[in-house]
C-alpha cells in the first residue's frame, strides 16, 4: 500500500492517544465512586493509588487524591436496637425514704423493662447536691448522690438535667451535680460547665450501631433564664431556647451518628396536647437530623408518633415522683427500636405511680391505658 503522508500519521497518532487518555480517565472515575446503598454515590477505601495514564500530546487532567472513608448508610451496622425513654424522676417526698434505705431498690418493679434496652434514658428533675441556696421559685428539688446509683441499678444509662429544676440550688449545686456525676461514672446530659459541654451529646456504640443522645430544656422561669442558661463563658443548662445552638448541636453530631435522639424538657403543664412551641421545635430538629425526639414536662402524658422518617414523644409524664392518683400518675416507658436511622417500630408500656414508684401495669388496666395513650395522638399531628 501506499505510505501515509507524515500530517495523517500525526493525526491518527493524536486521535488514539485522546481514546486511550478518555478510557483512563473513566476508569478511574469509576474506582472512586461506588453506591453507599442507598442510592447515593460514596466514598469507599482504596488500598493504592489509583493507576493513571500520561498522554504528552493532549492537555492534563487532575483527579483528586484518593481518601480512606467509610460511608455508612442509613441503617448503620444494620443491627436493629431498643431504646428506652422515661419522664421525670426526682427523690423527693416518700422516695426520699426510699433512697435512704437501698438505692439499688428504689425503681425495682420497672427495672425489668428499663434493663432490658439496649439503652435507656430519663429526665433528672433534681439537683444533685446536699448544700447551695435554693433558687427563688416555689419548687427546688435536690437528692443526694445516691440518686444516681439508683438510677444505674434500674437499667438507667444516662439522664438529662436540662430542665427547669436542674439548677435549682444555684452554683453551688452545679458543682455537686457535676462531681456527683464524675464520682459516679453515671452520664449526665444537658449541663455542664459551659455551653459546649451542656449541648455535648451522650454517645455510645450498640451491636455496631453509633446512638448520641443530646438534652436541652424548652422551660425556664423567666427571671432565671440568663442566669441559668450555659454558655461560651458561663457554667449552666443547655436551653432550647437556643433553637440556632441545639439545631448546630444536632447538625454537628449528625456526621459521625447512626440514631441521633434529642431529649427535651418541654410543653405546657397539665396539658396533653403538644403545645406550638413544641411542634415548631420537633419539625426543625427533625429538619436538623434529629431520628428521636422526645420529653416530659407536663406532669400528663402526651401523644407519640412518627413525623416523617423520624419518632417523636412529646410527653413521657411524671416517672419517680411524688403523684397523687389520677393523670399525674399515669406513666409508661417508650421503648423504640431503630436500626440505624429507620424506626423499625415504638411500643408505650403503660404503668402507675404508686408510693412515687412506677409500677407496671398488666392485664386489662394495660390494655385500657395504651387505648388511652394511642387516642392522644390525635392532637399531635402525628402518624401511628
Amino acid at each position: 500500500m501506499p505510505s501515509m503522508p507524515m500530517r495523517s500519521r500525526v493525526l491518527l497518532v493524536l486521535a488514539v492517544a485522546a481514546v486511550v487518555g478518555g478510557i483512563a480517565l473513566l476508569l478511574a472515575m469509576e474506582r472512586d465512586t461506588t453506591d453507599d446503598g442507598d442510592g447515593a454515590a460514596g466514598e469507599v477505601a482504596v488500598d493504592a493509588e489509583p493507576e493513571t495514564t500520561t498522554v504528552p500530546t493532549m492537555p492534563s487532567t487532575t483527579l483528586p487524591p484518593s481518601t480512606t472513608t467509610t460511608t455508612i448508610g442509613r441503617r448503620g451496622s444494620g443491627e436493629p436496637i431498643t431504646l428506652a425513654f422515661a419522664g421525670d424522676v426526682h427523690f423527693e417526698g416518700v422516695l426520699d425514704d426510699k433512697l435512704a434505705a437501698d438505692p439499688s431498690a428504689v425503681l425495682a418493679p420497672v427495672a425489668p423493662i428499663l434493663s432490658a434496652a439496649d439503652l435507656a434514658v430519663v429526665n433528672l428533675e433534681t439537683a444533685i447536691t446536699e448544700r447551695g441556696e435554693p433558687a427563688p421559685k416555689e419548687f427546688t428539688f435536690r437528692a443526694p448522690p445516691s440518686a444516681l446509683t439508683a438510677l444505674a441499678s434500674a437499667g438507667v444509662d444516662a439522664a438529662s438535667m436540662a430542665n427547669n429544676h436542674g439548677l435549682d440550688y444555684g452554683p453551688v449545686g452545679l458543682e455537686d451535680s457535676l462531681a456527683a456525676e464524675a464520682a459516679s461514672g453515671f452520664p449526665v446530659i444537658g449541663i455542664g460547665r459551659n455551653a459546649t459541654e451542656a449541648y455535648a451529646p451522650y454517645t455510645a456504640t450498640v451491636k455496631g450501631q453509633r446512638i448520641a443522645v443530646i438534652g436541652a430544656t424548652q422551660v425556664l422561669d423567666d427571671v432565671l433564664i440568663a442566669a441559668w442558661t450555659a454558655t461560651d463563658t458561663q457554667a449552666g443548662l443547655a436551653s432550647a431556647k437556643e433553637v440556632e445552638r441545639l439545631v448546630a448541636a444536632v447538625t454537628a453530631a449528625r456526621p459521625t451518628t447512626d440514631t441521633l435522639v434529642v431529649f427535651l424538657h418541654w410543653g405546657i403543664e397539665r396539658q396533653t396536647c403538644p403545645s406550638g412551641a413544641q411542634q415548631q421545635l420537633a419539625q426543625q430538629l427533625v429538619d436538623a437530623g434529629a431520628d428521636i425526639v422526645v420529653g416530659s414536662h407536663a406532669h400528663r402524658l402526651q401523644g407519640a408518633g412518627r413525623l416523617g422518617p423520624a419518632l417523636i414523644g412529646y410527653g413521657l409524664g411524671n416517672f419517680a415522683f411524688y403523684s397523687a392518683p389520677g393523670p399525674g400518675a399515669e406513666t409508661g416507658v417508650l421503648l423504640v427500636t431503630a436500626t440505624g436511622r429507620d424506626i423499625d417500630t415504638y411500643e408505650w408500656k403503660p404503668a402507675v405511680i404508686r408510693g412515687g414508684v412506677p409500677q407496671p401495669l398488666e392485664g386489662g388496666a394495660a390494655v385500657g391505658a395504651l387505648q388511652s395513650w394511642d387516642q392522644l395522638r390525635g392532637c399531635t399531628g402525628l402518624s401511628p
